[in-house]
C-alpha cells in the first residue's frame, strides 16, 4: 500500500463525524473533514514524515495527491510535508508550492505555507525580492503569504523589506490583508517595539484600524 492509501485507511479509521460536521462549519463549510483533532491527525502520520525525511527528497506526486483529495486533513498532511522535509526545499520549488497557495485557498492552508516559503526564504536571498513581487500580486491571499513569510524570525527579520511589503499593501479593504498586516507587526514587535511604534507613527494615516490594533496589542 503506498503511503497515500496508507494515511487515508488510517484517517478513515479514526474519522469522528460529530467532529466533522463542527470543524467543516468553523471553516464556513467550505471543505469536508474527516472530524480528527489536530494532535490525533499528526500522530497517525508522524511515522510516514520520519520516513520521508530519511529520503532526502521531496514527493510531489503523493502532495499532489494530498491537494486533490477532498477531505481537508490531507492538506493540513501536505502542509506538514513540506515543514517537516523544509531543508531539502530550494528556491526553485516555489512555483510549485506557488500551485498549492492557489488551491483551495483559506486561511488556514496559508499560513502554513507562509511558513514554508519563509524558512527557504532564511537560506536564499532571492526569495525576498520574490516576495517583494508577490506583495503587489492581483490575488489577496499571495499577498498575505508575503507580508507574513517573515513571521517567527526574530532578529532576522528584514524590516526593510517588511516594511515595503507592508506599504504595497495600504489601502486594501480586505480584512485578511488588514489582519496579516497587524500580525507581521504584532510578531515583530515582540523583537523591537520601538521599530513598530516608529512604523506605526510614520503610517497611521495609511493603516488601517485593524491593524493598527493588531499591531499594537503587545506595545
Amino acid at each position: 500500500m503506498d503511503k497515500y492509501a496508507e494515511i487515508r485507511h488510517r484517517f478513515e479509521e479514526n474519522a469522528d463525524q460529530e467532529n466533522a460536521v463542527k470543524m467543516a462549519k468553523y471553516m464556513r463549510n467550505l471543505f469536508f473533514f474527516y472530524g480528527i483533532p489536530t494532535p490525533r491527525r499528526k500522530k497517525l502520520y508522524k511515522d510516514i514524515l520520519k520516513e520521508e525525511k530519511k529520503t532526502k527528497t521531496v514527493d510531489w506526486e503523493f502532495l499532489d495527491q494530498c491537494y486533490a483529495d477532498e477531505h481537508r486533513e490531507f492538506q493540513y498532511l501536505a502542509s506538514d510535508y513540506l515543514i517537516a522535509l523544509n531543508e531539502f526545499l530550494t528556491y526553485d520549488d516555489i512555483s510549485k508550492i506557488r500551485t498549492y497557495v492557489k488551491k483551495k485557498q483559506w486561511w488556514d492552508t496559508i499560513d502554513f505555507l507562509d511558513e514554508v516559503i519563509g524558512k527557504i526564504g532564511l537560506r536564499d536571498s532571492r526569495v525576498d525580492d520574490l516576495m517583494l513581487e508577490w506583495s503587489t500580486d492581483e490575488d489577496f491571499w499571495v499577498r498575505r503569504i508575503a507580508i507574513d513569510h517573515q513571521l517567527l524570525r526574530k532578529e532576522r527579520t528584514n524590516t526593510t523589506l517588511l516594511e515595503k511589503i507592508i506599504v504595497n499593501n495600504f489601502g486594501s479593504d480586505e480584512f485578511f490583508i488588514n489582519k496579516a498586516i497587524g500580525w507581521s507587526l504584532r510578531d515583530y514587535s515582540k523583537t523591537d517595539p520601538e521599530w513598530v511604534r516608529n512604523f506605526i507613527d510614520r503610517y497611521r494615516d495609511r493603516m488601517d484600524k485593524l491593524s493598527i490594533r493588531e499591531a499594537g496589542k503587545y506595545i
